[in-house]
């Protein structure tokens, strides 16, 4: 199948992209229909990954970007890396102009934390 444009973009977080595979699934079963290699795998991918359901990840989404020094972009791959320590978290800031706290470190910590 050729792709001639994009019709639309959004971003989706990988607890969201794991149900609507789970969704593909679950059609493709109840069809008798048989999964490609690349759908297999895709599946399996997000289910390895994603470690909150899609209704806490967009809720911990929404309170990230409520959070003072935090780019919506940030927020999406915190959600979707669930960082675990500090070193972790000021890898996905590495990048970025500024530094954080470890005041602001752990509060963003902590909201990962609660959403687990």
């Amino acid at each position: 199948m050729k792709v001639k444009r994009v019709v639309s973009e959004e971003r989706i977080l990988l607890p969201e992209v794991r149900e609507t595979l789970l969704e593909v699934e679950a059609e493709r079963l109840a069809m008798g229909a048989e999964m490609s290699y690349e759908l297999r795998k895709s599946i399996e991918h997000a289910n390895h990954l994603s470690k909150i359901s899609g209704a806490k990840a967009r809720a911990l989404l929404e309170e990230l970007v409520k959070l003072e020094k935090m780019k919506e972009d940030i927020a999406y791959r915190i959600v979707n890396l669930m960082p675990k320590t500090r070193d972790e978290l000021r890898a996905i800031y590495a990048k970025e102009r500024f530094t954080l706290t470890p005041e602001e470190l752990d509060e963003i910590l902590d909201l990962v934390m609660t959403h687990f």
